[in-house]
């Protein structure tokens, strides 16, 4: 029942986030995708749809972002800061077959990070998942940000 408790305080928090059309300048440049994190997740993508995105290029100005062909203006912008232990426990499973997911797997070492997620309309990039990515990021430092995509985890450096 704990678990749950804290899974519905995490819920409010995130609903809680400051909401804004404006995306950080922490983030806003070109990045290049770099490599996929091997992570202990359960994806809806195979390797051929994981290794699509390697080598492609986001940009993220003040309002908008793009992924290859996939522009997407005037976004709505939500900014959060989790713990380690926030994190994992918000984005891994609670069954011993479920997908698992920390900072460590992530390579971050900092006790806690600000997820970056970018709202817009359902997009069509394999048929299997309505993201784009760079929907969703982790600053993992200052030039390196984490993405996420049908919960496989990607790594970009700053262009």
């Amino acid at each position: 029942m704990l678990r749950a408790g804290c899974a519905l305080l995490l819920l409010a928090a995130q609903a809680a986030a400051p909401v804004s059309h404006e995306i950080p300048a922490a983030l806003r440049g070109e990045w290049v995708i770099t490599r996929l994190i091997p992570t202990r997740t359960i994806s809806c993508w195979d390797s051929r749809d994981a290794k699509k995105l390697l080598r492609t290029t986001l940009h993220y100005g003040t309002d908008s972002f793009q992924w290859k062909d996939r522009g997407v203006p005037n976004t709505d912008v939500t900014m959060q800061s989790m713990t380690a232990f926030q994190f994992r426990d918000a984005y891994s499973g609670g069954g011993a077959a479920d997908s698992k997911i920390d900072f460590a797997q992530l390579g971050i070492r900092a006790p806690s990070a600000t997820i970056v997620t970018l709202s817009h309309p359902d997009a069509n990039i394999t048929g299997a998942t309505t993201e784009i990515p760079g929907d969703w990021v982790l600053l993992k430092n200052e030039s390196t940000i984490v993405i996420s995509v049908c919960n496989l985890y990607f790594e970009a450096h700053r262009r």
